[in-house]
């Protein structure tokens, strides 16, 4: 099987070619390029495709591959808001993701975000490089007994929450589907509303879906307690970015800590260094203090690398072995 790897990084192509070194079924082609309208071209020819968070498996990009004969679509995430199922299902193209690569990964992310925004060692960290020993400014808060809210909790949300629980503060949790195992280590589930007036600190864990979609806005920020701190690990478009500014300009926001981005796009994962980033809001969010970002790294350890690799090369060797294209991490259109 001839498979198209698009948004490849070299780390991608070292623990890819390592997962697969061992099969006889299965030949990767890397393209850095992302899938999109303008590069799904460079998948004629090929049996599978295999992409990330940030690549295009809109309906036009998807009919596109089912005109080249593409049999699957591979995704190296957990998310797959990116996709539309419903035209990859009318296609009879499986698509299958990587559900559980390591949950620890981003849920340790998130708690980093808060550590170096309550503690302000991004702020500390170029002070001591200029020979400024100065602690006015810096002064952080106690984790333990605050309250921290988790919105989400499946296998990364359910791990942040009992990192919290670990520091000492009363967790509150939102899900559709409770945890009844958090619940016996001391989580409480309770409304959004109630979260969202009792939180110190509200981490996002969900998926991006139509009822989640800007779920951070000036509604909900007004239910919240004045400097309370946001973390988004999850996706970008979870976030209103605009009214979060507004939050962080009124004070309603005291912190703000985002490993994903809206319109990260055409900037996370790139070295744009060299480059005019032409994104007054983002370019604005870098502006404060007391926002830090980072370029979509939560899951960005050798383990979860690994595991990416391991399980999508596993269900790319299941497909091709299988008669009836019917594997474990299939998805639907109702998933």
């Amino acid at each position: 099987m001839k498979v198209a790897v698009f948004s490849c990084k070299p780390y991608d192509k070292r623990t890819l070619e390592s997962a697969c070194a061992e099969s006889d079924h299965l030949e990767l082609h890397f393209f850095e390029s992302r899938l999109s309208s303008e590069t799904v071209s460079l998948a004629k020819d090929y049996d599978a495709v295999s992409c990330f968070v940030n690549d295009d498996l809109s309906r036009g990009v998807i009919d596109q591959l089912a005109m080249y004969g593409i049999r699957a679509i591979a995704l190296r995430c957990a998310g797959y808001n990116n996709v539309d199922l419903y035209c990859a299902k009318a296609h009879n193209i499986p698509v299958f993701h990587v559900p559980d690569y390591s949950p620890t990964s981003v849920a340790e992310h998130a708690v980093a975000l808060i550590m170096a925004l309550n503690r302000k060692t991004h702020r500390a960290y170029h002070r001591v490089k200029e020979g400024n020993f100065a602690l006015e400014g810096l002064m952080g808060f106690n984790l333990e007994g605050k309250t921290v809210g988790c919105i989400g909790t499946g296998r990364i949300g359910a791990a942040f929450a009992r990192i919290m629980n670990g520091f000492g503060c009363r967790v509150l949790c939102y899900d559709l589907n409770p945890d009844e195992n958090l619940e016996a280590q001391g989580a409480e589930y309770v409304d959004l509303e109630t979260l969202y007036n009792r939180s110190d600190i509200i981490s996002l864990h969900c998926p991006l879906n139509a009822s989640t979609h800007h779920l951070i806005n000036q509604t909900s920020l007004a239910k919240m307690k004045d400097g309370v701190m946001i973390i988004n690990t999850s996706r970008g478009a979870l976030v209103n970015a605009q009214q979060a500014i507004d939050a962080l300009y009124s004070g309603k926001i005291g912190y703000l800590g985002l490993d994903v981005y809206e319109q990260e796009g055409k900037l996370f994962f790139e070295d744009m260094s060299d480059h005019i980033i032409y994104d007054s809001v983002f370019q604005l969010l870098l502006t404060f203090p007391n926002v830090v970002v980072t370029g979509h790294q939560g899951y960005f350890t050798d383990i979860a690398l690994e595991h990416i690799a391991n399980t999508t090369c596993a269900n790319l060797e299941q497909l091709q072995q299988s008669k009836d294209h019917k594997f474990v991490r299939e998805l639907t259109a109702s998933a």
